[in-house]
């Protein structure tokens, strides 16, 4: 998860660091078990590193400058705290819908659904 490169949408405001080094980008992994946790954060030259590995293996990126500044602020390994578990599972169902993902895929362990069906 991240801040940049979500498709344009021109009747959506956009947001923009004030700064560059202040740029955010967090990483989230999530067994399904448990709560999500932090495997990577940080600004600026950072940031710019974690967004191109994600990019680099085809990780769904998210805009959202106050999630990941909350984000931030949990330790590496750490599982996010109950306060973001809503604004988490947002953004979770927003990469589901990406990678076609439906309620319906729970057996298959919530896998990409690459038949192209329901597309």
């Amino acid at each position: 998860m991240s801040q940049r490169r979500r498709p344009y949408d021109p009747d959506e405001p956009q947001v923009a660091p004030r700064d560059p080094a202040q740029q955010r980008a967090v990483a989230l992994e999530w067994d399904r078990q448990r709560a999500p946790r932090i495997t990577a954060s940080g600004s600026g030259v950072t940031a710019e590193e974690i967004l191109r590995i994600a990019e680099e293996h085809g990780i769904p990126l998210h805009q959202d400058p106050g999630l990941s500044e909350a984000l931030a602020q949990v330790p590496l390994g750490e599982e996010i705290p109950e306060s973001l578990y809503v604004a988490v599972a947002e953004v979770l169902a927003f990469v589901f819908v990406l990678a076609g993902i439906t309620p319906d895929d729970r057996e298959q362990g919530y896998r990409r659904n690459d038949s192209g069906a329901g597309n």
